[in-house]
């Protein structure tokens, strides 16, 4: 059962208060003066406070109510404060609610409009604690994770690229074919360096060979290699893309993009380490690590006879898979502010504009996007205009979201209004009170 502390000198008030509270299954508690509400605070669990801002029968200037208020902020900052107050104290109570004040009541108080307050309040305070450990839970197994293994200064901040982080570097020390899947631009390549950086061959050769760059007739070539005069053009014998990664890893970009012709020849090196060159009947023995990434539908390639099957069993050993940006919200903005200049700063609309559009392009046009806004803005402060997206339905010239756009974010926050206060640029308090207006429950 929550519990709801009251500070008032007046006994009716502070009965009237607790009996109404108990009748709808919150616990209250009372005390009489600032110093005993403070030493109760320091005794036991609370999840309100409603405090009266006089507390001397010879001043109504609420100062003593200010004082209090002041002090519960400093050793409980997210401790809400429901604030009750005469109609002689309202300017004193505006000032508060600037301060941090959760809310405030005129008396005599409206007993529906107060219990609707306090259970919105309670279950924020409820959402906002289990936000706070789970934060704190993610950030000490980031740091776990960042300290036991090397991330090559990866920036991210989403439980998605946490799992996906831990499953690379779970199978980096396991000599076996991986195979990265997810869309364009999402980072594959970047999570092929870590799972390089971290396995038994991390002082070796880390090559890159993207099969999508290439056309399909040099492709055997840099793969394995070509002798002199083994194709128009080749005037010189060359060492292909396994040879140059021999006791190191081999990284195949868009796997997909293989010819049939390649695909056999690449099954027999992950068979046997062996190949020749192009033009060449000497065999040659490598021991590589192959990675490869694709962002195509491999068995779907399968089923029209472009792609080998079991070619596909040979690389797919491990799958790892890299979910686009928008499954990964936790990134943007850590990833926006990494791609900024050091003398630009990101502005709260901007925030909200960069988590609510969908980044079909990912990490690579986010980074683009955040250069040019770097270069197009003559001032420190990156504005939302200034990102050059499509404009986001429900946003006004005021930036102040609509009953719709708030809706969305609280269901995409599952219900928890921080996390919804966050995406929509707003602070918790503002949330609340635009919710207050527009009739919206936490639950929406």
């Amino acid at each position: 059962m929550p519990t709801v502390l009251i500070i008032d000198d007046n006994a009716t008030v502070a009965v009237a208060l607790e009996v109404l509270f108990s009748l709808h299954d919150i616990d209250a508690i009372c005390a009489a003066s600032p110093d005993e509400g403070l030493a109760m605070l320091g005794q036991q669990n609370v999840d309100l406070v409603i405090q009266d801002m006089n507390f001397t029968e010879d001043t109504t200037s609420g100062e003593e109510g200010r004082t209090l208020f002041a002090e519960i902020r400093k050793r409980y900052p997210d401790l809400p404060v429901i604030l009750l107050t005469a109609w002689t104290h309202l300017d004193t109570a505006v000032d508060l609610i600037k301060s941090g004040a959760a809310d405030y009541l005129g008396k005599p108080w409206n007993d529906q409009k107060l219990l609707t307050t306090v259970r919105n309040l309670i279950e924020l305070g409820q959402s906002n604690r289990a936000l706070q450990q789970r934060v704190q839970r993610e950030r000490k197994q980031k740091r776990e994770l960042e300290q036991k293994y090397n991330l090559c200064n990866l920036v991210w901040n989403d439980t998605a690229t946490e799992r996906i982080l831990g499953m690379a570097c779970q199978v980096a020390r396991a000599d076996v074919p991986v195979l990265i899947t997810g869309p364009n631009g999402a980072g594959k390549e970047r999570i092929a360096e870590i799972i390089q950086a971290n396995s038994s061959v991390r002082d070796g050769p880390f090559v890159i060979l993207n099969c999508g760059a290439l056309p399909a007739e040099l492709i055997e070539a840099e793969l394995f290699g070509a002798e002199a005069g083994a194709y128009t053009g080749a005037s010189k014998a060359r060492e292909g893309k396994f040879e140059a990664a021999d006791g190191g890893t081999l990284f195949l970009d868009e796997i997909g993009n293989l010819p049939l012709a390649g695909q056999m020849k690449l099954l027999r090196v992950l068979e046997t380490g062996r190949f020749e060159r192009l033009g060449s009947n000497r065999e040659r023995q490598v021991k590589v690590r192959v990675i490869s990434a694709t962002n195509a539908d491999l068995p779907a390639m399968i089923r029209a006879g472009s792609f080998r099957q079991d070619l596909l069993y040979r690389l797919n050993v491990i799958e790892l898979h890299l979910p686009p940006l928008a499954e990964r919200a936790g990134d943007i903005l850590p990833l926006a502010k990494y791609f900024l200049n050091n003398d630009k700063v990101l502005h709260a609309s901007c925030e909200a504009a960069l988590l609510q559009y969908s980044w079909p392009g990912n990490v690579r046009e986010l980074k683009n996007v955040m250069q040019r806004a770097c270069l197009l803005s003559a001032k420190s402060e990156i504005m939302a205009a200034d990102l050059g997206l499509p404009l986001v339905s429900g946003w006004h010239n005021d930036n102040e979201p609509d009953k719709e756009s708030i809706e969305r974010a609280l269901q995409k926050a599952h219900g928890v209004v921080a996390q919804a206060a966050t995406e929509l640029g707003l602070s918790r308090q503002a949330l609340y009170r635009r919710m207050d207006r527009l009739g919206i429950s936490r639950n929406a």
